[in-house]
């Protein structure tokens, strides 16, 4: 048990409700504002990255979607270090500011067409400034909900910053299915790319307002966190929560936000499929997640589940991707992978406690968005551009199984070895 873990007091009268729901619509505007880009990514493509080779500009713009990964570390520290010296209200609000101005910047950004280059480089700044607003939103969010109630609930309800993520996609990929009916296709490209980005930061001002008014969890303690201080004293559980972060991340990426273009371009299945897949992905997560969190409260341990939740991923992901290879029906394929979404991305109430559990609150909100935002950086962010490279590379289809197996390997190992405290 940490010696600072009881310095912690609430607000008076505050509640968790209106904690929760703060937190949980501000992170997922967040979500959905860095997420919504790839479901644009092939128009986006065309329109700042302009080549004769269409895979050339599709690669370049699922770059730029990667290149807002690079700034979630740095985010992590900033965002992270203010929501622990002065408060989690404090960094989450300036996660939602810049998240809100990258957005914007977006919604309103010329085309090359129209300014040149310099469109070009305005995207790419777009997405750094959305990458440092999406890197130190996770750990003050997600602390701000473990420590809002007992521990028989830690779970449950800090799994509602992953379920938010679902409903996040669910929405991200609607919005786009519904504009993409509704409008030609050269309305499409000529401005309705623009309205899931506008919506987006239409959404932004009603998060700042309620988090602004969230009732505050005050840290008592006895001086100001140094980060110096967490990466020397706590380099170990840095190290392996970095490396925890493989399967969940990857998995995201590709089963949710890849999933569309791969069973387009690489299986020639329908769009509808595709579309289907994406939004009801989304829909499983937010409604799973806090199911399985539940178990999880009722656990004396946080990493038995975790340890089932991955071994049996590690059985399914070849076979899965094998059967939407050879030929299985548009409803079978959409049964399959909305399984595995269920299986593969329903942890993180148990998984994100556990790593918050193993810092002292001063370190929390840091810790945890250092860890996060290093690990999607380093597997998940790039894994689209690197899977749609090795498929044309190798023109196996089942790269993305190989993949996952890999970082599934990789999150159990570093499981095995991150520590598990004993909860306060």
């Amino acid at each position: 048990m940490h010696p600072a873990a009881d310095h912690l007091t609430r607000a008076p009268k505050a509640r968790p409700a209106r904690i929760v729901l703060a937190t949980i619509i501000g992170n997922a505007f967040v979500a959905y504002d860095f997420t919504v880009y790839s479901f644009s990514a092939v128009i986006i493509g065309k329109l700042f990255f302009p080549s004769h080779d269409p895979l050339s500009s599709l690669l370049l713009s699922l770059a730029t979607f990667g290149a807002g990964f690079v700034m979630r570390p740095l985010g992590a520290i900033i965002i992270g270090q203010i929501a622990n010296s002065r408060g989690r209200n404090a960094g989450m609000t300036w996660s939602l500011a810049f998240m809100t101005l990258g957005t914007w910047l977006i919604a309103c950004l010329p085309t090359v067409a129209s300014i040149g280059p310099a469109a070009t480089v305005l995207m790419v700044v777009a997405r750094l400034m959305q990458g440092l607003a999406a890197g130190g939103e996770i750990g003050p969010a997600s602390a701000v909900l473990m420590e809002s109630v007992p521990r028989n609930r830690r779970c449950y309800l800090t799994s509602w910053r992953g379920a938010s993520q679902g409903a996040a996609a669910f929405a991200a990929a609607m919005v786009g299915a519904i504009t993409t009916a509704l409008l030609a296709p050269a309305d499409m490209l000529e401005w309705g790319w623009r309205i899931p980005f506008v919506l987006g930061g239409l959404i932004g001002p009603v998060g700042w307002y309620l988090r602004r008014r969230m009732p505050s969890i005050v840290m008592e303690v006895p001086k100001r966190p140094r980060l110096a201080t967490l990466f020397s004293e706590h380099a170990r559980p840095l190290v392996y929560g970095t490396l925890m972060m493989a399967a969940p991340s990857i998995g995201i990426y590709i089963t949710v936000f890849y999933m569309p273009s791969y069973l387009v371009r690489t299986l020639h299945r329908p769009p509808v499929i595709s579309l289907l897949t994406a939004s009801l992905s989304g829909l499983v997560i937010l409604v799973v997640n806090p199911l399985v969190a539940r178990i999880a409260d009722g656990q004396k341990r946080r990493k038995p589940i975790q340890y089932l939740a991955l071994v049996v991923c590690l059985a399914l992901t070849y076979p899965a991707f094998l059967a939407l290879r050879m030929g299985v029906s548009d409803v079978t394929a959409l049964l399959i992978i909305l399984a595995y979404v269920a299986v593969a991305l329903s942890n993180a109430g148990a998984s994100t406690v556990m790593m918050l559990e193993a810092f002292a609150p001063q370190h929390r909100a840091a810790a945890l968005s250092i860890m996060y935002s290093f690990g999607v950086a380093i597997f998940g962010g790039f894994s689209p551009l690197i899977v749609t490279w090795l498929i044309a590379k190798t023109g196996n289809p089942m790269m993305p199984a190989w993949y996952l197996i890999v970082a599934i390997c990789i999150t159990l190992f570093a499981l095995q070895r991150f520590p598990e405290n004993t909860p306060e």
